[in-house]
């Protein structure tokens, strides 16, 4: 289980395919404290360290990650949000958040807002997905309120400490978004459907 709260970024520094895998090696400042079979979250996405070497780590994505998240769109040189599962006796600062991507959405605008920022997304509201004014959503791993929220789109606002510690700063208008959304609205979406 994570928490949303992002610890740093890492870079992709190589991408190996194979078969329907993808393996990504990721240099950060917290390689050299992961260990094999430790789980990270990658931009939102719960994914095992298979390798660690020198301040660097490996992990794979098969393909029903890769179909349901952005990480088949990673690139060398893209950087990435990470977070280390939760320790039982820590604090918890963002929201549950599990490290199953939902679906993938798209940012539409991006609105500086001389102190904050100001993003805006939209998903396909035909996946059975919802957001709720001041609720809580992941994006791309980060715990965020979301406000404005339709059938199919929402907004965030950005303080600058995430900005610049996060993939945030890097994204623009088109880029496509791993969203998880809230585990209480989706249960309860779920009683009530039935």
């Amino acid at each position: 289980m994570f928490t949303g709260i992002i610890e740093t970024t890492g870079k992709i520094i190589h991408i190996t395919q194979e078969h329907s895998n993808k393996h990504f090696c990721v240099e950060s400042s917290i390689g050299d404290q992961l260990k094999v079979d430790q789980s990270v979250a990658h931009n939102g996405v719960c994914l095992t360290v298979t390798k660690v070497e020198g301040g660097k780590h490996w992990v794979t994505a098969i393909d029903e990650t890769l179909q349901k998240s952005s990480l088949g769109n990673l690139q060398v040189g893209n950087s990435v949000n990470l977070e280390r599962c939760m320790l039982a006796n820590g604090r918890f600062d963002g929201h549950i958040v599990q490290g199953h991507v939902d679906q993938t959405g798209h940012c539409i605008a991006v609105k500086d807002e001389d102190g904050s920022w100001l993003f805006d997304f939209e998903y396909d509201p035909t996946q059975g997905n919802v957001t709720v004014e001041k609720g809580s959503i992941c994006i791309n791993g980060v715990s965020l309120t979301c406000f404005r929220s339709t059938e199919k789109s929402f907004r965030v606002a950005i303080i600058p400490y995430t900005f610049e510690h996060t993939t945030f700063k890097e994204m623009k208008a088109g880029d496509a978004v791993n969203l998880e959304f809230d585990i209480v609205g989706k249960y309860v979406k779920r009683l009530l459907g039935k």
